[in-house]
């Protein structure tokens, strides 16, 4: 039963992470082809995606939580049953901690985006002779 509460887990989680990168692969597309040159764009993409999957389902699969159901501790002298309300409330748990972990991932990396983007569009900035502001063209 806990071998299977393991695979339910791990794969529900993959699938929420999987879903939410889908969900903010254009987005985070977006964003790293303004931040950073061609030629490194595709590959931090991919990097990005893999730390998402893995911080999702690392958030998700709370193995030290699982400890419980296998190795007798605590005031307890016997590992804890696996009924159908534990199971309801393990998978919420790893429904909330993939998509906690996830938006906490993809927060920070929005925020330091953010900040990158201020610094570029700062430096494209450039003043014409006379003093007055222009803004250079946009790479494509």
């Amino acid at each position: 039963m806990f071998v299977l509460l393991l695979v339910v887990t791990f794969t529900l989680a993959t699938a929420a992470s999987y879903g939410v990168a889908r969900l903010f692969n254009a987005p985070l597309s977006g964003i790293v082809t303004r931040l950073v040159p061609d030629e490194f764009a595709v590959a931090w993409q991919r990097y990005i995606l893999f730390g998402l999957f893995l911080v999702g389902v690392n958030g998700g699969v709370r193995i030290w939580e699982f400890e419980k159901y296998v190795l007798p501790g605590g005031a307890t002298p016997q590992p804890l049953l696996l009924t159908a309300d534990r199971w309801a409330l393990e998978v919420y748990r790893t429904l909330m901690g993939t998509l906690q972990s996830v938006a906490i991932v993809l927060l920070i990396l929005f925020v330091v985006g953010l900040f990158a983007y201020v610094i570029v569009r700062s430096r494209e900035v450039r003043y014409t002779a006379d003093g007055r502001r222009t803004v250079a063209p946009a790479a494509a």
